[in-house]
């Protein structure tokens, strides 16, 4: 790998930036795909075989593309969670969320919720959520769920959410408190944006409980992820 490549390739993986190595196997040329561009085009590829990359990218998967004419090695971050509200939903899904290899961060400044017992080896934040989001800056790596079901915690949150990258957002109420929380937000000017909340949060699966819940939330996250 040439030193100017190996460079970029570190800067990336320091930024927590997701890029590809693609490798052509005859010859050892390579080039660095990333979610929008690509550098060091020493390699010829097409729009198919970038789309294809891309998309490898996104679930964060390696391998040959088809031809077996060239080797893609995805870097990609950990990917993260941010539940905001440390409700009894978030206990179920913050464990669940962590078998899926998420990196989870619990955010409530009410300690009494947030508190260690309750979400055993869970990174706690007890800043208010605008605060919380400034430091974590969400982005193509962080799905951001709001469980409060307390304007005063949930909106900040999706304000923020809104104005960054990530890649997926979810509200929990029903459609009556959702149609007032898009009142209230469409009120700042953001009504080009709340297409990207998903609300009623979840997948429709029936269930009621708290782990039920937290398993259909997982699942819609899991499929926007994915691009299901």
């Amino acid at each position: 790998m040439k030193g100017a490549l190996r460079e970029a390739l570190q800067r990336a993986r320091v930024d927590k930036v997701p890029v590809a190595l693609v490798t052509q196997l005859e010859g050892g040329a390579q080039n660095l795909v990333y979610s929008s561009d690509q550098s060091n085009a020493e390699i010829s590829l097409g729009s198919s075989q970038l789309e294809e990359i891309r998309d490898m990218l996104r679930v964060a998967r390696s391998g040959m593309l088809p031809g077996d004419e060239f080797f893609v090695r995805s870097y990609v971050p950990p990917y993260r969670l941010l539940i905001v509200g440390a409700v009894h939903i978030a206990q179920a899904l913050s464990v669940m969320a962590a078998q899926c290899d998420y990196q989870v961060t619990v955010i409530d400044p009410r300690r009494a919720f947030a508190t260690a017992e309750r979400f055993q080896g869970v990174e706690l934040c007890a800043e208010w959520p605008d605060e919380a989001m400034a430091r974590l800056l969400p982005d193509a790596q962080t799905a951001v769920v709001t469980l409060a079901h307390d304007p005063k915690i949930d909106d900040p949150a999706l304000i923020a959410a809104l104005g960054s990258g990530a890649f997926y957002i979810g509200a929990l109420g029903s459609r009556r408190t959702h149609g007032k929380r898009l009142e209230r937000l469409t009120d700042l000017g953001l009504e080009d944006q709340l297409q990207r909340i998903n609300a009623p949060i979840g997948l429709k699966l029936g269930g009621r409980g708290h782990a039920e819940i937290a398993v259909s939330i997982l699942a819609q996250l899991i499929q926007a992820r994915y691009g299901g």
